[in-house]
């Protein structure tokens, strides 16, 4: 059963864990929402423990480390994950289930940031190489600076004659940014195109539960009924929710506020009515 809310105050008491998404969420990419920092110092008064999972390409230590630049407190929160985490994870414990073969690297990032190689750290052991011709695997973090997704159908046209595999960080299709009228596309939207072209991804972020798991494998005997998670992608937050067997919270006002420009009640109809279609 779908049905609209106007604060968290009315669901409190059904719920133990708040999973909060970041960006788009929690913070513009920038600054964090005066109403997010207000929600989450109400939840810790509340005792609520508070989980974020974020399909942010970063590593998790990064995400940690910036929290207090946006306004929240690190230690109110019991564990920060993200898809880059689990993404660094799974190559720097490589296993040969992904073949024996991958060694050189073709590595997706935008140069222009200063943090676009912090990624490499620890990864010594792949040789990150410049063509995709050259290349065992795929490693896709951010978008190449001032690039459109059909910029990318030449790589992964190569991609795919090579048989790579393709590791994305980042599963997320678009983002909202900061003044900005437009969303953005991510690495997913990439992720998307390649995988319907035939190419295989590797995606452990939202909206696998694989990231679920790993955010939560510390807590003995979990119960899901009392776990909430809240997001802006009906595609990523609450599909992902859905998959872990969890209750889920869409923000409005995120990407897909188009929905519910006119009128709550009419976006949640038109979005009961979407979901009938893909039934």
């Amino acid at each position: 059963m779908t049905k609209i809310i106007n604060s968290f105050s009315t669901i409190l008491d059904k719920y133990d864990f708040f999973i909060l998404d970041q960006w788009g969420v929690m913070h513009d990419g920038h600054k964090g929402y005066k109403h997010a920092i207000n929600a989450v110092n109400t939840l810790i008064i509340e005792n609520k423990k508070l989980v974020i999972i974020s399909n942010s390409s970063k590593r998790k230590i990064s995400s940690i480390n910036r929290l207090k630049d946006l306004g929240f407190n690190k230690n109110n929160f019991i564990e920060i994950m993200t898809s880059g985490e689990m993404i660094w994870q799974e190559l720097f414990n490589y296993s040969s289930k992904y073949g024996s073969n991958l060694k050189n690297c073709f590595h997706i990032y935008d140069s222009s940031k200063e943090d676009g190689k912090d990624f490499r750290i620890g990864l010594e052991k792949f040789d990150f190489v410049l063509n995709v011709k050259e290349a065992d695997f795929i490693l896709a973090c951010t978008p190449f600076e001032n690039t459109k997704p059909l910029d990318y159908i030449t790589i992964l046209n190569d991609a795919l004659d090579r048989n790579l595999i393709m590791f994305c960080a980042n599963p997320d299709f678009v983002s909202v940014e900061n003044n900005n009228d437009k969303d953005i596309f991510c690495m997913g939207t990439i992720a998307d195109l390649y995988e319907h072209m035939g190419g295989k991804v590797v995606i452990l972020g939202k909206p696998n539960t694989a990231i679920y798991i790993e955010s939560f494998k510390k807590i003995d005997q979990l119960e899901l009924s009392r776990i909430v998670a809240v997001g802006d992608s009906l595609d990523h937050d609450i599909l992902g929710a859905s998959n872990f067997g969890i209750d889920s919270i869409l923000i409005s006002n995120g990407i897909h506020k188009a929905l519910f420009e006119n009128n709550l009640e009419i976006g949640l109809k038109k979005h009961r009515k979407c979901k009938e279609m893909e039934l």
